[in-house]
């Protein structure tokens, strides 16, 4: 038997028949940009979170580039973030102009709070918490920090579609919220893809011109803007996909059940909470990452018995990336976690075996 840790055409498979009506629909009206399956999507995409609005864009990593510069965001802002996330958090602070100021992560192995509120310089804009792994932050130590010094938050909710904090879903919580529908994703279509979230029309508007060019909604150029509209094509994909969501999710959920029951007693071995630990936060196991202090020893025996496990982003947390020209960072809860942790499957790849 072999346990893959992800099945990257399983994201068609799953649903291939309806999942081939809809792009043959798109295809055969030639709506292949900013159509109605974009906004059916958008439409139902921000129901689902409770969001005000959703805008589809062409990748995660643009996403927040473009929620920074909604924010104005720009040359000598300091954006706060975890180390322990992916580079594109941090890249998009670069890229927008700020500067990107690194802490560490907390027990739960997200930002944390206190580390947030230390770093905090008269230059400091924004907070951009990471919801990791299907999992959302202590929101109210953030929104209270924030709230108490004035900043905004973003979030990089990237991996975190449908977890909540407190009943509110992830990407929902500041200014905006950010989403990847990279393929590997819970929620993911057939290349890169992006959502941002927010609340507020002003920002709603802003956003939409930034991803067209600086269109507004008449064609007319109001500002300098980008190209990175989500593909029509790929809406239709994801408007079909969002239909089975929830069940994705619960299996998910489902699984990580039956990681805890089967794993929990094991020495030396830390498990991401269960489903069913703490009544504030709702996981939706984006990923299910361990940690063990004989990880080598311990992924060369799951590979000698067929179990694929990866370890995330090159095992390299961000302030360790050399040649970036960051400063000197010395962030002691992320760099033990980077040497313990790797990821086994969640995905629901054993209903075929």
């Amino acid at each position: 038997m072999q346990i893959p840790f992800f099945r990257y055409n399983h994201v068609f498979g799953q649903q291939r028949d309806e999942i081939l009506i809809a792009m043959t629909k798109v295809m055969e009206r030639g709506a292949f940009i900013l159509q109605d399956e974009l906004r059916q999507f958008e439409t139902q995409v921000a129901a689902f979170t409770g969001a005000k609005f959703a805008v589809g864009m062409a990748n995660g990593t643009d996403t927040l580039f473009l929620a920074l510069k909604a924010a104005g965001i720009g040359r000598g802002d300091e954006v706060i973030l975890a180390s322990h996330t992916y580079i594109a958090t941090a890249a998009a602070v670069h890229f927008a102009g700020g500067t990107p100021i690194l802490v560490d992560c907390g027990s739960d192995r997200l930002i944390d709070p206190d580390a947030v509120a230390a770093a905090i310089t008269p230059r400091t804009k924004a907070i951009m918490p990471t919801q990791l792994n299907g999992r959302t932050c202590n929101m109210d130590r953030l929104q209270e920090i924030a709230s108490k010094n004035n900043l905004l938050i973003i979030e990089d909710a990237a991996q975190a579609l449908g977890s909540k904090f407190k009943g509110k879903c992830a990407g929902t919580f500041g200014f905006a919220g950010s989403i990847s529908l990279y393929p590997a994703k819970v929620l993911g279509c057939f290349g890169d893809g992006g959502l941002i979230f927010t609340n507020d029309d002003k920002n709603h508007a802003i956003i939409k011109q930034l991803r067209d060019h600086g269109r507004d909604d008449d064609g007319l150029v109001v500002r300098w803007g980008m190209n990175s509209r989500l593909d029509n094509l790929n809406a239709a994909v994801l408007l079909t996909k969002l239909s089975i969501y929830p069940q994705e999710i619960e299996r998910r959920r489902q699984l990580a059940r039956l990681y805890h029951d089967g794993l929990s007693e094991l020495e030396d071995l830390m498990l991401p909470p269960s489903p069913d630990s703490d009544p504030d936060h709702f996981d939706i196991y984006q990923n299910y990452e361990l940690e063990s202090g004989r990880r080598d020893k311990l992924r060369n025996y799951l590979a000698e018995n067929g179990v694929k496990t990866i370890i995330q982003w090159a095992g390299t947390p961000v302030h360790q990336f050399k040649n970036l020209g960051l400063p000197l960072y010395h962030l002691p809860t992320t760099e033990k976690f980077f040497e313990r942790c790797f990821f086994v499957t969640n995905e629901h790849v054993f209903n075929q075996l």
